[in-house]
């Protein structure tokens, strides 16, 4: 336990000294996570049972002092008096020695220098309890027995032993709003609903996956916790900073609904206008997108989708992307037949327009039916084929993604192939400049080679030097694929076989059988036996 609670203190203060502003940090990431990990942290350095600050402070600059002096302190002779025995320490010195013997271990100092190290460190407190002794006090000031019985101060939670039932495992904080989720753990509403909002779908306690999204709230401990603060007479707790949007939808449902009225206004500005807002709103909260949803701004949306003006256009389509990351809005905007004008923004938009048209398709596909409809309607898969060829790096990225999705359904995987899906699969199977391109190639590759007729196209695009120039110099991921794309290449094919063999893969493929991860070891081996047995025959 002491060790735990020194290595949080040295987290907490390397977080607390960190020059954020270096590492160009957004605002929300500073205070959703940063913020979030530094409360964790102190909070955990709060409760019951803390050691003295002060003795973990001065341990670590004893600790670092000796490390940095290590070579020297082992050449001159010791200014400490090293005849310290445990006859002549006291209780409390003793627990000290023994704390600064649990800190040592971890900190790889040798138990031969404990004895010094308590030496320093019971000086140095004694040093700094005759220098607080003789500071002056302020006679105007309060005692600290005074001020504790003051009316005007606030006892917080953290102040008083806290049941943890009452702490969110997220945030770890008091919980106001206290919901249920389907695994049966309650959480601060504000902490789940963010992590729902993050496209999580696994319970942050358990694991286990969520069978929906419904939070429940939990009335019974809500009034436990009320009653409990109004009994140790600290403040209920008030709304998190980590809650709150520029409109906070669940209370105010007129202004969405004016908004969605907007979208369909005569004038182009506030029809742009609206949209905007709704891409904002959509993106924050799950809420959100509920009452969006229910106040009809998806048959708007969709019909904004047809819009000349480039902009509003693209607020359209990623107003509904975010939408649809609330699964059951994804059938709204299919059944509002939206697919069709998605396509057509992904064929004819701006590039940003396009890049969030492919990331919309990606998300609607994560549907089983929608990957058959989507697939199935005409210029999908090309339009998506088309971004990965020309689009931007990220609309690369989206549409590697959306296809990848989409060709999980096996008639999709032969519409992807006769789109020309090849011709930019291995363009990035050859950009050594960008690993995740190789990665993306690979894993839908990886996918495609499954399919009879794609397996026979895919040899006759050459990948396979390339697949087998990853083999000797790629991360050992990407080997991993390249060997498993190459197994399904060979498998029932001698042809495919003697071609790796040929080109010298055996060399790699051995390497890889010695040093691989378990899975890239079975593949290789696997081709290493077939190559054996055609030399054989």
């Amino acid at each position: 336990a002491v060790q735990f609670k020194y290595v949080t203190w040295q987290l907490q203060a390397a977080l607390t000294n960190l020059p954020h502003s270096c590492f160009q940090i957004s605002d929300e990431v500073q205070e959703e996570v940063v913020d979030l990990v530094r409360g964790q942290l102190k909070r955990e350095m709060e409760k019951k049972g803390a050691l003295d600050l002060n003795i973990f402070s001065k341990i670590h600059d004893i600790l670092a002092h000796h490390v940095d002096n290590v070579g020297s302190q082992s050449e001159e002779p010791h200014s400490q008096p090293e005849t310290l025995s445990l006859e002549n320490l006291s209780s409390d010195h003793l627990e000290l020695q023994h704390v600064a013997l649990l800190i040592s271990e971890i900190s790889g100092i040798s138990k031969s220098d404990i004895k010094k190290i308590t030496s320093e460190l019971i000086e140095g407190l004694e040093n700094a309890r005759v220098d607080d002794s003789a500071k002056p006090t302020n006679g105007d000031s309060k005692t600290s027995d005074e001020a504790k019985d003051s009316p005007d101060s606030v006892k917080k939670p953290d102040t008083v032993a806290m049941p943890e039932d009452f702490r969110c495992p997220i945030s770890l904080e008091l919980m106001r709003d206290p919901v249920i989720v389907s695994t049966g753990q309650t959480y601060e509403r504000a902490f789940i609903q963010r992590w729902i909002d993050g496209g999580n779908r696994t319970c942050p306690k358990t694991q286990q996956k969520l069978q929906n999204l419904t939070l429940t709230p939990n009335y019974v401990l809500r009034s436990l916790i009320l009653q409990w603060c109004e009994e140790k007479g600290i403040e209920p707790p008030t709304r998190s900073k980590y809650e709150g949007s520029s409109v906070e939808v669940g209370e105010d449902r007129l202004a969405i609904e004016a908004l969605v009225r907007n979208l369909s206004c005569s004038s182009l500005d506030e029809r742009k206008s609206a949209a905007a807002e709704i891409r904002s709103l959509a993106k924050k909260s799950t809420d959100n997108r509920m009452l969006l949803a229910e106040s009809g701004a998806i048959p708007a949306l969709v019909k904004l989708l047809s819009s000349k003006d480039p902009k509003t256009q693209e607020h359209a389509v990623t107003s509904l992307l975010n939408l649809s990351i609330y699964d059951q809005n994804k059938e709204l905007i299919v059944v509002g037949g939206a697919i069709v004008p998605i396509i057509q923004v992904l064929r004819t938009g701006s590039m940003e327009a396009r890049e969030n048209a492919a990331a919309a398709i990606f998300s609607l596909s994560l549907i089983d039916d929608n990957k058959i409809m989507i697939g199935s309607t005409p210029g999908a898969i090309e339009a998506l084929v088309e971004l990965l060829k020309s689009g931007s790096s990220r609309g690369r990225k989206d549409a590697a993604t959306a296809l990848f999705n989409l060709c999980i359904y096996q008639a999709n995987k032969v519409r992807a192939v006769r789109a020309g899906i090849l011709s930019p699969l291995v363009q990035m199977l050859q950009d050594s400049s960008s690993a995740g391109a190789t990665d993306e190639a690979l894993t839908i590759l990886s996918v495609l080679v499954s399919h009879h007729e794609c397996k026979t196209a895919i040899a006759k695009a050459h990948t396979i030097p390339f697949l087998i120039d990853l083999l000797r110099s790629s991360q050992a991921r990407n080997k991993e694929n390249a060997a498993a794309i190459l197994l399904a290449l060979c498998k029932k094919d001698a042809q495919n076989l003697a071609c790796i063999g040929r080109l010298g893969a055996q060399i790699p493929l051995t390497e890889l059988s010695k040093t691989g991860s378990d899975r890239a070891k079975r593949k290789a081996t696997s081709l290493l036996e077939h190559l054996s047995k055609l030399q054989v025959l």
